[in-house]
């Protein structure tokens, strides 16, 4: 017995190991939904990659332009993985071999193409997109035909531009001044745009009531700009004369230097109505207190969310965030502007309602799914994740 259990345990020495196997269903396509350069390379896991590191390396991705050779190295893949993405030269095909790796050897190399890589025309997993966008583009133009029909569009009164008229008269009856400040804007931000078109039309009416506008800038472009807003603002109602370069200047870009120059300007030239649009930083509640102590109506607007409390706090009007950007459009009545900003206005809503309905469904689809009854979970999960997706 003893000798037996000898030659059992020799035999079992002695035979060969078992052969590495190679990986299986190798597979090599242009990768999809990209803009080329690029072919991913998949593969079923080979039987003796159990994900252990330590016995199974990995998989060494070969590749060549030809089926004969020669293949060089592409990549390497740790076990437990089966795909991998290689950057190649768009429409040239190429060959590839897939080969385990383990502790001593490797396997034999499993061939696959030819593939080339393309570039797609559109990334099908952005279709969500392309269909709100088409929504949107459609809402949009719909408004602005009912607006170009004469049709009365419904914008809720902002208080804070209609103030504009009683700012510059209350100026006119006391004889003073208007000042207009853009805070540290550049011309390359959104918010300066939009201040631009409030300006003009605070420049229209200084233009009919004769009163004197200063508009005092950190930045040289966004005072070529405000030259050029305030110019034509005073030909619109046929006083070009009264238009005085000079009041347009340029003070400093040093921020702080900036605030006091304008902070100067109020006590010295004490203005009845002080307008803020555009984007300021630390030297908003300085400003704003300067004309806050010499009684002048002040009218604020920026999109600088951290200035916003100052503002409320020491200006009679302040626009916030979205309410600058909609001016040009609440003040010119220009039908595109108005269908736009319409259209823009119902897809909020309607993703606010979405936002609503998705979360009592999500709810209610956590309710029934503890109950035992997931559909209600999985059509939840299917239409988030479509959303997502892209």
């Amino acid at each position: 017995m003893k000798k037996l259990f000898m030659v059992l345990t020799l035999a079992c020495l002695l035979s060969p190991a078992r052969a590495l196997e190679p990986p299986v269903d190798v597979k090599a396509v242009d990768t999809p939904n990209d803009e080329g350069s690029s072919i991913t390379v998949s593969w079923g896991r080979s039987p003796q990659d159990q994900g252990d590191a330590t016995v199974f390396k990995g998989y060494q991705i070969l590749r060549a332009e030809n089926d004969k050779g020669p293949f060089t190295e592409a990549g390497f893949v740790i076990c437990g993985k089966n795909d991998f993405r290689d950057n190649v030269e768009n429409h040239k095909s190429y060959y590839y071999q897939v080969r385990a790796v383990a502790f001593p050897d490797s396997s034999d190399a499993v061939l696959t193409g030819p593939v080339a890589a393309t570039a797609q025309w559109f990334d099908s997993s952005r279709t969500n997109v392309l269909i709100l966008t088409i929504i949107l583009c459609f809402l949009i133009i719909w408004y602005i035909e009912r607006a170009k029909k004469g049709e009365e569009l419904f914008i809720r009164k902002i208080q804070g531009l209609d103030a504009i008229d009683e700012a510059v008269g209350r100026s006119t009856e006391l004889g003073k001044p208007i000042m207009f400040s853009f805070g540290l804007g550049e011309i390359k931000d959104i918010v300066t745009v939009a201040a631009l078109a409030i300006l003009r039309q605070v420049a229209v009416r200084c233009a009919q009531h004769g009163t004197e506008l200063l508009v005092p800038n950190w930045d040289p472009l966004v005072m070529a700009a405000a030259q050029e807003t305030v110019q034509q603002a005073y030909s619109e109602p046929g006083r070009p004369d009264l238009y005085k370069e000079g009041n347009v200047s340029f003070l400093t870009s040093d921020q702080f230097g900036y605030a006091a120059g304008v902070d100067g300007m109020m006590l010295r030239q004490k203005p009845g109505a002080v307008f803020f649009m555009g984007y300021f930083y630390a030297e908003a509640l300085l400003m704003s207190e300067t004309g806050h102590s010499i009684g002048a109506i002040q009218i604020a607007g920026t999109t600088a969310i951290t200035q916003l409390p100052f503002f409320i706090a020491s200006c009679d009007y302040t626009l916030i965030g979205e309410e600058m950007l909609a001016a040009s459009c609440y003040l010119k009545k220009d039908p595109q502007l108005l269908g736009s900003l319409k259209g823009e206005d119902f897809v909020k809503a309607f993703l606010i309602i979405g936002f609503a309905l998705m979360a009592l469904w999500g709810t209610a689809g956590y309710i029934l799914n503890n109950a035992g009854n997931p559909w209600m979970m999985n059509v939840f999960q299917a239409v988030k994740n479509w959303f997502i997706t892209g």
